[in-house]
């Protein structure tokens, strides 16, 4: 049986709900962004941690999932 890598502990988005420009920064810069259904997108801009596929949301934010997709 392979051993399973320890999980990394899911992290809160620090600009909650409506950072657009920091969500905006970070998922250019994240190499596991995958866009999500356009019809669940809340950004206007396209590569937006707002608008990926492993975004999952929080009453305050939005955790991300990367790598556990």
């Amino acid at each position: 049986m392979k051993a399973r890598a320890p999980e990394i502990p899911l992290k809160e988005f620090a600009g909650g709900h409506d950072d657009f420009a920091q969500a905006a920064r970070v998922a250019a810069a994240c190499d596991a962004f995958r866009a999500d259904d356009e019809g669940e997108w809340v950004a206007d801009e396209p590569r937006s941690c707002y608008n990926c596929r492993a975004r999952r949301w929080t009453r305050d934010a939005f955790v991300c999932l990367k790598g556990r997709l």
